[in-house]
């Protein structure tokens, strides 16, 4: 089943995970919306400065370090995803008793390795 994804901390930078990670969420046949501080393209997908209220996200992937993180705690949870990915560098606590409070789900792993072991 192919998950709906909002990657945070969207780059435009190639040698940048999140780039790397909206491109092989791409390829293996997700919808991808993505968040970051720049507007751009990256693999067909537009990158969003604004936060939208994106509809049935199933996946939230974070590039966002545990400082970052804080200002963005309610969005994140009101859009109800079914998950959270803490990929690595993104590890809070504070976080994720916030999520576990509102029934959502985390984990904390690297989105590509999920992905190229079938594990996403």
């Amino acid at each position: 089943m192919k998950k709906k994804t909002l990657v945070m901390g969207a780059s435009l930078n190639p040698a940048r995970y999140s780039n790397f990670v909206i491109s092989r969420l791409v390829s293996h046949g997700h919808q991808v919306v993505a968040f970051g501080l720049r507007s751009g393209n990256v693999s067909g997908i537009e990158i969003d400065t604004e936060l939208k209220n994106y509809e049935a996200i199933d996946t939230v992937t974070l590039y966002l370090n545990p400082t970052r993180q804080e200002q963005y705690y309610e969005y994140i949870i009101g859009l109800q995803p079914k998950r959270v990915i803490f990929n690595p560098g993104t590890e809070n606590p504070e976080f994720y008793q916030l999520l576990k409070d509102a029934n959502i789900d985390f984990e904390v792993a690297c989105n590509l390795v999920l992905l190229s072991t079938n594990q996403y």
